[in-house]
């Protein structure tokens, strides 16, 4: 047979790889979400799940749709970045009022512990984004605030972009700013596994996560809140899927940005990797670690 006989079911099959492809870099970002929204949903419970990896990615999409307007890059990564914020409003507004009727639950049950009659209860302060109090800064108690904030950041940055967007060193530094945010999530953990000299801390969370019926799986940090790593195979995953990522955006020629930032994380995940490894096969020093709420890594 021919060599160009095949062409009637290779450029078929080439266009649905591509479709597949694209799909996965679509959803693929918020699949792990699903799961972990679910279980917050049945549990009631949002500590295990932090709040700022909401804020850096919903900083990161944003800025990068912004990027788009100076730099057209692939429609499925513009769709991946309005999926990603939406489903970061949708865990945002579901951690919060679950957040909220906990603390309201547990001034009931101390009400209820102290039997007075002279006693009212007291509902929780209320915090509000236009309080200004940088103490509670994404630490409010009503959704709105959060999309009153996410509305604001929009449009300050949506009109620099509008003004300096003729500018191309001006559109690059946003390019590298969105994706570069994004890519840094994993650093925080790197420094402190290499600060403690250990993983131990982050194992013994999710030991104890398991121990208490906790359903909730413990996956990357950010700022100061300290990931879980149950094994080597943990990491292996996040390295494929970050590796997939940074593959699609050299063959489809996106931004330089994408590749650079997408090699930074796999190189993190390595380092990660590499440190599971070492500290659990080559021990240094015993480490007292204090549990944290985990975070969520994005695919």
């Amino acid at each position: 047979m021919e060599p160009g006989g095949l062409e009637w079911l290779l450029v078929p099959m080439r266009q649905l790889v591509s479709w597949g492809a694209a799909g996965a870099m679509v959803f693929g970002g918020v699949v792990p979400y699903i799961p972990q929204y679910r279980d917050i949903r049945r549990t009631q419970n949002a500590e295990g799940f932090s709040t700022y990896v909401c804020l850096v990615l919903l900083v990161a999409n944003i800025l990068r749709i912004l990027f788009w307007f100076g730099r057209r890059f692939e429609s499925p990564l513009l769709w991946q970045s309005i999926i990603m914020i939406i489903t970061m409003l949708l865990m945002l507004k579901l951690c919060t009022e679950i957040r909220v009727s906990n603390e309201l639950n547990v001034k009931r049950r101390s009400f209820a512990a102290a039997d007075s009659k002279d006693e009212e209860i007291k509902a929780p302060p209320k915090r509000s984004y236009l309080d200004f109090d940088l103490n509670y800064f994404w630490h409010w108690s009503k959704f709105t605030d959060y999309v009153q904030c996410v509305l604001t950041f929009t449009g300050v940055t949506g009109y620099i972009t509008y003004l300096w967007l003729d500018s191309s060193l001006f559109v690059e530094t946003l390019g590298f700013l969105a994706v570069f945010t994004e890519a840094m999530l994993g650093v925080p953990q790197l420094y402190r596994n290499y600060q403690n000299r250990s993983t131990e801390g982050m194992r013994s969370w999710c030991n104890t996560a398991e121990g208490s019926g906790s359903s909730l799986t413990p996956l990357k940090s950010i700022i100061e809140v300290q990931l879980g790593v149950p094994s080597i195979k943990m990491v292996l995953m996040w390295t494929s899927g970050d590796t997939f990522k940074t593959v699609y955006f050299i063959l489809n020629q996106a931004p330089f940005q994408f590749s650079i930032c997408g090699l930074l994380q796999v190189f993190v995940d390595i380092a990660i990797l590499l440190q599971v490894y070492l500290y659990s096969h080559y021990p240094q020093k015993p480490v007292s670690h204090t549990a944290h709420p985990a975070s969520t890594k994005a695919l």
